[in-house]
Formats: C-alpha cells, sequence, structure tokens
C-alpha cells in the first residue's frame, strides 16, 4: 500500500514539471510574436541593438511624442502691453415697471350702479364721467334740504317785510337770515354728497379691469377700476452698496446725468426706445440683501410701457482714460490676480494687478500695470517668475480687437 501511494505522488510531480516547461515555451512564443523581453534577454539586447548607439536621444523624448498627444507641445510665447482707453461700462438690473400715478377708482358713496361710461382698456381725459351711482337715499335728503331752504327763505322774506314796517325787532331778522344760511348750508351738503354718486377721472390716464357690471348695488367703498397714468413710467430695480456709491459719486458730480445712460431693455430683448434717468433713490438700505432700491423715470409718449411689466436696467457709464488689458493674460491664485510682466532684460516677474472693473473679455486694471509695461498674453502657463524668455509682441490695438477668451 505504501509503495502504491509513492509512486502515485512521484506521477504528479512529473506531471506538473512537465506543464511549467510548457508554459515556459508558451510564454517564449509568445514574446518573440510581440516583441516583448523576457527575463534575463533584455541586458543582450541592448548591447545589441544599433538604437542605443551613444549619441541618441530616447525615443520618449524625441519630438514624434509631441504629435502623438503623450506632452503638450510648446508654443509660442506672445507679449502684449496695457492699453489706455475710453470703456463704457454696463450694469444690468432686473425691474418692475410700475405707473407715475396708479389709483384705485372706488365708490364714494353707497347705491346702484346706474351707469358705467367708459370701457376696458379705454383712455380717458381728466374730468370725463366714468361711473354714476343712484344713492335713492341722498336724492331723497336733497329734496328735503331744497325744501326747509326754500321755507327759510320764505320766513326771512317776511321777517324783512315785518322790520321795514317796525313792526319786529332787528334781531327777529338776523334769527331768520341764520335759519336760512343754516337751511343753505344743508343743500349744499345734499348736493355734495350726491355729486359723489357721479365719479369722474381725477387725470388723464387708462382705464383697467372693470370690478363691478351695471345694475350692481355698490356699497361704500368698492372698487369699481383701477386708472392708470402712463405717459412717464417709473422703473424699480435693486442695486448692491459698492455701485450704490459708484453712481451717487458719478450723480453728484454731474447732476444732468451725462455720463450716466439709463437704458431699459423688454422681456423680447429689445432696448426701449427713450433713455431714462435716474429719478429717485430709497433713503434705507434692505439689511437682508444688502441692496437700496433705485427709481428710473422713463417717458412713454407711444403707451407701449403699462403697470405691471418687468424688463432690465442697462446702466451704461464712461470710464474715461481707463487701462485695459485682456482677461485672458492673468492668473487667479488664492482669489488674487496676477499678470507676468516682461522686463528691459526679458526676465519674467510675476505681478500683483488690482482690478477696478471687468467687462466681456477686459479687465479694467486700478493698481499694478501702466501702459509701459509688457506682459505675456499667450503662454503664461510655461514660465515662471524669474524665467529669461524670447517672445513675439503684438500690438495693444490688435489684442484686443477680438478677444473670446477669459483667463486662465
Amino acid at each position: 500500500m505504501r509503495i502504491i501511494l509513492l509512486a502515485t505522488v512521484a506521477i504528479a510531480t512529473l506531471a506538473l514539471s512537465a506543464t511549467s516547461n510548457v508554459q515556459h515555451s508558451v510564454t517564449q512564443q509568445l514574446g518573440s510574436m510581440l516583441g516583448i523581453q523576457g527575463p534575463g534577454e533584455h541586458a543582450e539586447e541592448d548591447h545589441n541593438t544599433p538604437e542605443h548607439s551613444a549619441g541618441h536621444v530616447p525615443e520618449e523624448h524625441s519630438e514624434p511624442s509631441h504629435a502623438g498627444g503623450d506632452h503638450h507641445a510648446i508654443h509660442k510665447i506672445v507679449v502684449t502691453s496695457p492699453m489706455q482707453q475710453d470703456v463704457t461700462l454696463t450694469r444690468q438690473y432686473v425691474s418692475q415697471i410700475h405707473s407715475r400715478r396708479h389709483i384705485e377708482v372706488c365708490a364714494l358713496e353707497g347705491g346702484y350702479l346706474k351707469e358705467i361710461k367708459v370701457n376696458e382698456g379705454q383712455e380717458v381725459k381728466k374730468g370725463n364721467h366714468m361711473f354714476h351711482i343712484l344713492p335713492t337715499l341722498y336724492e331723497a335728503r336733497l329734496a328735503a334740504d331744497v325744501a326747509e331752504a326754500e321755507l327759510a327763505q320764505v320766513e326771512y322774506d317776511n321777517t324783512k317785510k315785518l322790520v321795514d314796517q317796525e313792526i319786529v325787532s332787528v334781531q327777529e331778522l338776523k334769527l331768520a337770515k341764520a335759519k336760512l344760511d343754516k337751511a343753505q348750508a344743508k343743500v349744499d351738503l345734499a348736493k355734495a354728497e350726491l355729486d359723489f354718486a357721479d365719479i369722474k377721472a381725477p387725470f388723464d390716464g387708462i382705464i383697467d379691469r372693470l370690478h363691478e357690471q351695471q345694475g350692481s348695488l355698490i356699497e361704500e367703498g368698492a372698487m369699481l377700476t383701477t386708472l392708470s397714468d402712463n405717459h412717464v413710467m417709473w422703473v424699480y430695480f435693486n442695486v448692491p452698496e459698492a455701485r450704490y456709491l459708484e453712481y451717487q459719486k458719478a450723480i453728484q458730480n454731474d447732476p444732468e446725468q451725462q455720463n450716466l445712460d439709463v437704458q431699459l431693455r423688454l422681456a423680447n430683448h429689445e432696448i426701449f426706445d427713450h433713455a431714462g434717468t435716474i429719478g429717485a433713490i430709497e433713503a434705507d438700505f434692505n439689511n437682508e440683501t444688502g441692496n437700496i432700491a433705485f427709481r428710473a423715470d422713463f417717458p412713454n409718449p407711444d403707451g407701449l410701457l403699462r403697470h405691471g411689466q418687468t424688463g432690465t436696467i442697462l446702466i451704461n457709464r464712461m470710464a474715461e482714460n481707463a487701462v485695459v488689458i485682456p482677461q485672458r493674460a492673468t492668473l487667479e491664485i488664492l482669489a488674487k490676480k496676477y499678470a507676468y510682466v516682461v522686463g528691459d532684460d526679458n526676465i519674467v516677474h510675476q505681478r500683483e494687478i488690482t482690478i477696478q472693473n471687468e467687462k466681456d473679455d477686459i479687465f479694467l486694471v486700478k493698481e499694478g500695470l501702466s501702459v509701459n509695461d509688457k506682459i505675456i498674453l499667450e503662454g503664461i502657463r510655461q514660465v515662471r517668475d524669474g524665467d529669461q524668455i524670447e517672445y513675439l509682441f503684438e500690438e495693444p490695438a490688435k489684442v484686443l480687437a477680438d478677444l473670446k477668451y477669459h483667463a486662465e
């Protein structure tokens, strides 16, 4: 039994050895087909391959690898200068459009709505009749007061005759006159109350939707419609504190607002035909948002604008003699802007700059650069502070003519 067991182990050992030899043979054949060197073959082939002669540059550093995309190709370094010019800065603010005068037309007295003399959307002139309410109670009161006034007039006339005949004293005449005046005052009051039933337009405007129909029983104070004066429109928008200080200074220096162009862009993205002016600034800031409300006034001779519309306010302000650079000539590190400045010795220096404003693809520089400096426009990621470079210079006017890229 023990002899059989030993024979089995020997047979298994021979089988494993044969399998290992086959695997090694297959591996060598595959390596030969694919050009892969096996262990121990590398040193032999290194010495026998002519490509590894003394003056050869390794393949991974040769030029064709750049075309293959393994490394970034080295681009030419282009340098330009800041340019000084007048720049129009545009700020946009979401706005709400209101009529200069927008009121609720309400019934001053209760009664039946006898007549409606206007239509929805109709333009009316000041003094035009719009509604007539039939207040039966006030008409009856007026009739009673008129009758009392007539009676007081008769008594006054009789008393005056008696005074002329020296039958009664002058005091009786004065009492009759006071009674007549009181009765006449009641008549005037009743007429005024009755006039409240005839509602007229207080100013030129446009009638809104009618809230009551003819024949309705109207209570005192019920709203009948609204009336809007759209000759001048008030457009409200919110401005952050930094911009408020900027505009306030501009308005104080130029009360006529010649350098502050205010435009209104409508919902269809078209610019309203008439320019506006800053008409008012609210007294208080909103502590939650940090904004303050501005009001721009726009003439509306064609009646295009209506109460309740929305739009976008565009405030265009001229920045004179601003130092301008392309945004792509800058880099940002920890929320600070930098530019690479090239000295007379062609050595690059990284310099921090302060941005005053930005517009499209340009920065308006407040501090850090002048028009005499040279800055790297293209290739800022290929240089380091202190590098000496060779570059191509491009005129600032040509650079600013067509910009489509922002900062790296």
